[in-house]
């Protein structure tokens, strides 16, 4: 499984996550915060279940927006996702992924700074769950959004240079592409 897979995925997977008990259960949410036991108002209910709907639907929009799921209805598109810029499977992936990964970033660095306030494991365990999908998400934009200069020729990355050291075999598979070997 690709790696751009991975946090498409993932990130859907982690946003349900943390949807579901909005949705499903928001008295007991309001109850677990709330520092005396009482019944959750209308207005806590709703906001509530909006979010866990509003982090659904970004979950899903992820997935759809990077190119995970293929929206063409011929096959010979469909195969294959490839986040460069002139692919028009996917031209709203890098941007999609940037905006998601500082999503996941900022809500990492709440979750901390609520940790180390409350010192409460939950939100040590949602700081794990953003980091780490911020960082594969960082990952994926510096090194996935291009394919790359790969040469035909030599194997190697034509972006590469030779700066401090020389690179010789590079250089000597150029004296034999000249002299027709």
């Amino acid at each position: 499984m690709d790696v751009y897979y991975f946090y498409s995925y993932g990130t859907a997977a982690w946003l349900a996550t943390q949807a579901v008990p909005l949705i499903a259960s928001p008295t007991m949410i309001v109850a677990l915060l709330s520092p005396e036991v009482r019944e959750a108002s209308a207005l806590e209910i709703y906001f509530s279940r909006v979010l866990g709907f509003s982090l659904i639907t970004i979950g899903i929009l992820n997935v759809l927006l990077t190119g995970s799921v293929p929206l063409s209805s011929r096959l010979s598109e469909a195969s294959g996702v490839s986040t460069s810029a002139e692919d028009p499977k996917a031209p709203y992936a890098l941007p999609t992924m940037t905006i998601t990964s500082a999503f996941h970033a900022t809500y990492s660095f709440y979750m901390y700074t609520m940790w180390t306030t409350s010192g409460s494991y939950a939100f040590g365990l949602g700081l794990l769950g953003s980091g780490f999908l911020s960082i594969v998400a960082l990952w994926c934009i510096l090194f996935a959004s291009s394919n790359g200069r790969i040469s035909r020729k030599t194997g190697a990355d034509k972006r590469t240079s030779g700066f401090p050291f020389k690179n010789s075999e590079a250089a000597s598979e150029k004296k034999k592409a000249k002299k027709g070997i």
